[in-house]
């Protein structure tokens, strides 16, 4: 797997040793796919680049105190789904948490959010795709030039990724104003073809929660 272009020294090394210690994966070839990289108008890539650069820590807010038990009912019952994914309960507890800061704040329903990691890394932080898409929402590195500070290491962070993936999938559902079956194509580079967004329609509702 080569070393993608345009690193810094220290993250070629951290993806080199990564590599070699086998903690990055590779997708199996059924949902392999990317995003395409698009020309974007100069108002939707600086409404993008504010999204996107906006650094406060994952911590939600809510507006009333049953709002908050909700939440905490979630994260229970997620956490629980999550187990045999993640087994160490502080990380199963950031990890969804900033899941449901970024879905949230990105106007995403989060089982949906979830849904779509399932489908792309399979909850795996490292994963690398064979077209170079990255860590658990699968952001092709592109994204980091067009919207961000152009280190595409950035996009193993937790935080950096759920954020990058969540703003984008936003931006396409506006493209696709609101058809989510063709913004999830859009998603994985495969607009108008059923089997990826029927996979994340799938996943999602192992994500559910009514409680």
């Amino acid at each position: 797997m080569a070393t993608p272009a345009g690193q810094s020294g220290v993250n070629r090394r951290l993806f080199t040793l990564l590599t070699g210690a086998g903690l990055l994966w590779m997708h199996g070839p059924a949902q392999a796919g990317a995003q395409i990289e698009e020309p974007l108008a100069d108002a939707v890539r600086t409404a993008l680049s504010a999204a996107i650069a906006n650094n406060a820590p994952p911590v939600p807010e809510f507006a009333n105190t049953e709002a908050r038990l909700h939440y905490l009912r979630w994260l229970g019952a997620m956490s629980e789904r999550l187990k045999k994914k993640k087994h160490e309960w502080q990380v199963r507890r950031e990890f969804l948490q900033t899941v449901w800061y970024e879905s949230k704040r990105a106007g995403l329903d989060v089982s949906l959010v979830l849904g779509l990691i399932q489908v792309e890394s399979n909850f795996r932080k490292f994963a690398v795709s064979s077209v170079g898409a990255r860590g658990y929402m699968q952001v092709m590195p592109f994204w980091t030039r067009v919207i961000g500070d152009g280190d595409a290491g950035k996009l193993f962070h937790m935080q950096t990724n759920l954020r990058f993936g969540c703003v984008i999938l936003r931006h396409y559902l506006e493209r696709e104003r609101g058809d989510l079956f063709m913004a999830l194509g859009r998603y994985n580079g495969s607009r108008g073809k059923a089997p990826y967004p029927d996979a994340v329609l799938a996943a999602r509702r192992q994500w559910e929660f009514a409680g």
